[in-house]
């Protein structure tokens, strides 16, 4: 398996980042291939397709051993599954699979070129091994069942952020953050109103509580590099 690309994306740390792909499609990243694989005949046509698949490693958690169950921390942490029942990172091998949106090719001045996407849950330098172009007839599948992972598909948290401390944040910036914030960045298992949770986005640290449904944002500071 040799990587062709990396992500670019402002998720600088696992924790906050969006547990499925399209959760968040405010979020932008851009997809930077390797020096051999910059070549622009390569995308020829890809430009005619509006959704692309992601297929990566899960670099931050690649280990020598497996488990055949996993905790799924929408279950709270303590109910166990099987690993192929689930999206867990920690599986026999640590690949990836997301479906993002296609925002455009363009060319950049130092990387030739790249592929804006919308939607995608890597953390930034995440390794691609592949690009495919999603094929709405074939891989749409409307009537599908989710499993018990169909249950949580409406979960949401209404997101409280007051103006003093959004309008730090670059204006470009604030949708997907907001997508980002009300999906619940914090492990399911996790229910004290008085905690402060900390998740870094785009460069900056924003702060925040969590009480029943609702979260709250009481600071965003500028990360010192």
């Amino acid at each position: 398996m040799k990587i062709i690309a990396r992500i670019h994306s402002d998720f600088h740390q696992k924790f906050g980042i969006p547990r499925q792909s399209g959760l968040a499609p405010g979020t932008e990243a851009l997809v930077v291939f390797e020096p051999e694989y910059r070549r622009p005949e390569a995308l020829r046509g890809l430009s005619g397709f509006s959704h692309i698949w992601l297929i990566w490693q899960f670099s931050e958690a690649v280990r020598e051993n497996w488990s055949p169950t996993v905790r799924p921390p929408r279950l709270g942490g303590n109910k166990r599954m099987g690993v192929f029942a689930t999206r867990s990172p920690f599986r026999p091998n640590p690949i990836g699979l997301s479906s993002v949106e296609l925002l455009s090719i363009e060319d950049h001045p130092e990387y030739g070129s790249v592929l804006r996407v919308a939607g995608a849950d890597l953390l930034d330098g995440t390794p691609i091994y592949d690009v495919k172009p999603y094929l709405p007839h074939v891989d749409s599948h409307p009537e599908a069942r989710g499993g018990f992972a169909g249950e949580f598909a409406e979960y949401h948290l209404e997101v409280e952020f007051p103006e003093e401390f959004l309008e730090r944040i670059p204006e470009g910036k604030r949708a997907g953050l907001l997508e980002v914030l009300g999906q619940d960045p914090r492990p399911s298992y996790q229910e004290d109103p008085e905690r402060i949770y900390g998740l870094s986005y785009a460069g900056f640290n924003v702060q925040f509580t969590v009480a029943g449904t609702t979260l709250t944002v009481c600071g965003t500071e500028r990360e010192r590099s």
